[in-house]
């Protein structure tokens, strides 16, 4: 009641439409009020009784015009003005501008309830274009690109994946994956049998949002339709533990009901799990998973049968155990009498980690344990990328072995601004220089792609270019030794809970600056703006790359295939985190440190700047 008597006498000189409680599902949030008046719209946040402007509401207001700005079909090339309506505090001056991007949104305006109306009136002096159409407006599709820690929490809030995602004709197998993957649930609980699907898809492809979308469709315990999220990732767990949890008590007390952050923890944890500790609970206990559809993220990381049966030995004291980490998984869902169904959701590439099998050993495993088993297997798991060619071969003779193009997913979501970001980083570590300058020249309006010698210029670049809430944070390679000049240190630990999760005022948070996360933390998550800070460990040759390790006061160079397909993997993930955009720092480097000579720098510097990167 408040909102309507400040707005009631205002908005009688205006023609137009309001609409309250606008529902934004993405953040699982609604907008207090929107205002079309001419060719604008206004994003009204009220904080009644507030006397302060606080940094956090002024971040909201900005995230809510923004979410428009970028997924409401309809709101794309409109003025977008954020209001913040503080009813007690003291009047601020404002300014009516756009933001540095230049895509009419307008910087945020700090307002008290009298000056509203003349705010209103200034947005509109500055603002030019048509009038905007109300029921054109409203008929507008909204078509959201969430990150994954927003799309789990919306999911587990039983928002359907329509809600959040994309619905163009480009991201459209994002549901038909789904569908497809769900009929072969439904088949194999009809018909009482065992089977397992291949997903794959290209980096930020939404692999892990189907997996997501997929777990929270077969929640129900009453209809025997368990289901669990399972990922070796353990930054990944961690962090989507912590923000399913953290959402479920604020949700929980806002509704006025109580629950601990314990019980909000312990209920999210039978959802999405470590890997690890579900194949260890597995291995002290004989009987059948309560789960029948186990959902493994980044199917091709789990361990060979060298790795695990050295974890086993090692750690478990199992000195005579004799599987991979597949085939065991393989086995636990097996247990079951009637029926089960196994999910792998497969990166190209990513294996980043020594041990990680890739898909083969999964095939191998099913050939060599599970003949009754049925194979769905996406039909781009033969290309190169996945390594699983020969073993495919295996399964030609096979029976009940199906190949689905609806199990691909062949469009990046990540970046909503340019879907081909994932394909020019291929052709820049393929070296494919002329195609990574034509990708590039068809991405770069949308997504900036910037590089510099100077890591402040690059800390600025973020600060300036993000809004609102948008989260940004310097990424390196794991193996990156020698940037200690420029006051990162790759080995130093992080949490990633809060470098993802904390705020502004967070000196633990992406935001500072000052805590960097490698590719082990940040793989299957996102930032909207990143910097990659490239060192002497991954450097340009004219024929391919050339990497190197540090060890003691040298570097060494990497020989092993193994080692030097895990390093270019480490800045494909890297370079494949940013939803808007990215600046990448390659050093200058130093004539009097034979451990950083500008020899080693320069040359991927200048790549880079071939492809048309604009230098800063």
């Amino acid at each position: 009641m408040g909102q309507i008597k400040i707005l009631k006498p205002i908005l009688s000189k205006y023609d137009g439409a309001i609409y309250f409680e606008y529902s934004v599902p993405r953040m699982g949030e609604r907008i207090d009020v929107i205002l079309l008046i001419g060719p604008v719209i206004f994003v009204l946040e009220f904080k009644v009784g507030e006397k302060e402007f606080t940094a956090h509401a002024v971040d909201q207001v900005c995230d809510y015009a923004l979410d428009l700005k970028n997924f409401h079909e309809t709101s794309h090339e409109r003025h977008i003005a954020p209001i913040l309506i503080a009813t007690k505090a003291k009047a601020v001056e404002w300014v009516v501008g756009t933001t540095p991007q230049n895509d009419k949104l307008l910087f945020p305006i700090k307002c008290t309830p009298d000056l509203l109306s003349a705010a209103i009136d200034a947005v509109l002096a500055f603002a030019d274009g048509e009038r905007i159409e109300a029921k054109a407006w409203e008929g507008g599709r909204y078509c959201p690109t969430p990150t994954i820690i927003e799309a789990a929490m919306a999911l587990y809030r039983n928002h359907d994946v329509t809600e959040i995602s994309r619905s163009d004709a480009g991201a459209k197998n994002l549901h038909q994956t789904t569908e497809a993957i769900s009929k072969v649930i439904g088949s194999a609980k009809a018909r009482g049998n065992k089977a397992i699907c291949f997903v794959t898809g290209v980096p930020g492809a939404g692999k892990t949002l189907i997996g997501l979308n997929i777990a929270t469709k077969h929640l129900d315990a009453a209809g025997d339709m368990y289901s669990v999220f399972l990922s070796g990732n353990g930054p990944l767990v961690k962090i989507l533990q912590e923000a399913l949890a953290r959402d479920k008590v604020r949700r929980e007390k806002a509704a006025n009901k109580r629950v601990s952050k314990k019980q909000a923890l312990s209920e999210v944890k039978a959802f999405v799990q470590n890997v690890h500790h579900y194949r260890d609970e597995y291995i002290k206990d004989s009987k059948p998973p309560v789960d029948h559809v186990a959902l493994f993220d980044e199917a091709q990381r789990a361990w060979d049968l060298e790795q695990t049966a050295s974890f086993m030995r090692r750690k478990k004291g199992l000195p005579n155990f004799n599987q991979s980490e597949p085939e065991f998984l393989i086995s636990c869902i097996d247990r079951h009498l009637d029926w089960g169904v196994i999910v792998c959701l497969v990166g190209g590439g990513q294996e980043i980690n020594t041990g990680e099998a890739g898909i083969g050993e999964w095939i191998e495993a099913l050939n060599r344990s599970f003949p009754a088993w049925h194979i769905h297997i996406s039909d781009r798991l033969t290309d190169s990328e996945y390594a699983a060619g020969a073993f495919l071969e295996k399964v030609k003779e096979r029976a009940n072995v199906h190949y689905s193009e609806d199990l691909h997913l062949a469009v990046s979501m990540r970046s909503f601004r340019a879907e081909n970001v994932s394909l020019l980083v291929k052709q820049i570590l393929d070296l494919d220089e002329e195609a990574a300058r034509q990708t590039f020249g068809q991405v770069s309006a949308n997504y900036p792609i910037v590089i510099t010698r100077d890591l402040k210029k690059a800390k600025k670049w973020l600060k300036d270019n993000a809004r609102g809430s948008e989260r940004y944070g310097i990424v390196v390679s794991s193996s990156a030794e020698r940037l200690r000049p420029q006051a990162i240190h790759a080995k130093a630990p992080m949490d990633p809970v809060h470098w993802f999760l904390a705020g502004k005022e967070d000196v633990r948070s992406s935001y500072y600056l000052e805590e960097v996360a490698t590719e082990f933390s940040i793989q299957g998550l996102e930032l909207d703006w990143a910097c990659v800070t490239w060192d002497a460990d991954f450097r340009f040759g004219q024929t391919n790359w050339a990497p190197f390790s540090f060890c003691g006061s040298k570097w060494n160079r990497v020989n092993k295939d193994a080692r030097k397909k895990y390093l270019k993997n480490a800045y494909r993930v890297l370079l494949t985190r940013a939803r808007q955009g990215m600046v990448i720092v390659v050093p200058c480097g130093d004539t009097e440190d034979p451990t950083r000579v500008p020899e080693f720098y320069n040359p991927t510097f200048e790549y880079l700047k071939r492809i048309g990167f604009q230098v800063i």
